[in-house]
């Protein structure tokens, strides 16, 4: 039995203003998951990236299928 367990909320995103974006550093490996704003390219960060499973929660949150673009 399970006390604590992780309530995953579905969060929305427009994709005519944002695309989901994930920011890589080549020096030191860390990858942050985000959104990029079409109009102004500003990258907005959401959550690190630590495990293959941060980038599953990060999907399963704003309820992304497509491929994430990688950009350093």
């Amino acid at each position: 039995m399970h006390m604590f367990f992780r309530k995953v909320t579905r969060k929305k995103y427009d994709p005519e203003i944002r695309k989901p974006a994930i920011r890589a550093s080549i020096c030191i490996g860390e990858r942050v998951a985000g959104f990029i704003n079409k109009e102004t390219e500003k990258f907005e960060e959401i959550m690190l990236l630590r495990t293959p499973a941060d980038l599953e929660e990060f999907r399963e949150t704003y309820g992304i299928k497509e491929e994430i673009k990688t950009i350093y």
